[in-house]
């Protein structure tokens, strides 16, 4: 079979008519995610991937052997040049699969993905400010400037209600993040003196950014059309994207002398780890250590 990459329900509606078993497997499947209370994107990148698996060999998944799917997931990433980040869903989703079925010796025998140590792209701060200045519409400049403001990911940009921006403790509640968790983001001074500007001419209805109907969330490649729109329109080289105002936002605060705690407390991260890769992208100039004393009485600042 050869591989034509192809969206989430047409391959897992091909699976379930032509695999035996494959339907009712993937209702067990699916029932897990559920419960685990796995997120929209690893449900449709594990259902595609093993919906394709399925339906190369006409077996469901734990039905393969472990050399077949090896030589699978070779020809993909040599012959077939598939993303690493394909390669890499198919594993995990196959692991999960063989540990529902009870094949934990299957799971451990999947391929080890190694972790690459990239650092994330960073705009600088006047490159950020040409990206709102190049935007064609105070609705899109408004957004770009509150997800770099706030630090926001994508899915939580999106879900933002009005609602959720206290004006008066300038603040934001991010409902649900990553990790299924509140919490709260600073609300900037500016995007403060200008959000009832934004909704008297923008005029959402519960959520601060909507699609083409009211009420309802703006779609994710919406959104990435609008920062592509706005990147296009400047001299900037470097690979954009909605989240590389989220490494600036982090990186920039770094820079201003804000502690890495309060950082990770405001991009939700549950590991300082993920948080201290900002330390190898900020120019941070370093303090020399003395001793507190002398800044008790005033022999240094």
């Amino acid at each position: 079979m050869t591989f034509k990459k192809e969206n989430y329900t047409t391959t897992l509606n091909k699976a379930k008519m032509l695999v035996p078993g494959f339907r009712e497997a993937f209702s067990r499947f699916e029932e897990r995610l559920i419960l685990d209370q796995c997120s929209k994107s690893m449900f449709s990148n594990y259902g595609r991937n093993l919906a394709h698996l399925a339906l190369h060999f006409g077996r469901v998944p734990h039905q393969i052997q472990v050399e077949e799917i090896n030589a699978y997931l070779y020809r993909l990433t040599v012959h077939d040049k598939l993303s690493i980040s394909f390669f890499k869903q198919t594993v995990f989703g196959l692991r999960y699969w063989f540990r529902l079925f009870g094949m934990e010796d299957k799971a451990v025998q999947m391929p080890v993905i190694k972790k690459t140590e990239t650092l994330p792209t960073v705009l600088s701060k006047e490159e950020c400010k040409l990206i709102f200045s190049a935007s064609r519409s105070m609705k899109h400049r408004f957004l770009l400037a509150f997800a770099y403001a706030g630090g926001l990911r994508m899915n939580e940009l999106r879900h933002v209600k009005i609602a959720d921006v206290d004006l008066d403790r300038k603040q934001v509640k991010i409902r649900q993040g990553k990790g299924k968790k509140d919490r709260y983001v600073i609300l900037s001074e500016l995007i403060a003196l200008r959000f009832e500007k934004y909704l008297d001419q923008v005029k959402p209805q519960i959520y601060l950014f909507e699609g083409l109907k009211l009420g309802e969330v703006m779609g994710e490649r919406s959104i990435q059309y609008v920062i592509n729109e706005a990147v296009k329109k400047t001299d900037i080289q470097k690979a954009v994207s909605m989240h590389t105002l989220r490494h600036s936002f982090a990186t920039h605060l770094l820079e201003d002398g804000v502690d890495i705690y309060s950082i990770q407390k405001l991009l939700g991260h549950a590991d300082i780890r993920t948080t201290i890769v900002y330390l190898h992208v900020a120019q941070v100039i370093p303090k020399v250590a003395h001793s507190p004393l002398d800044t008790l009485y005033g022999f240094k600042k």
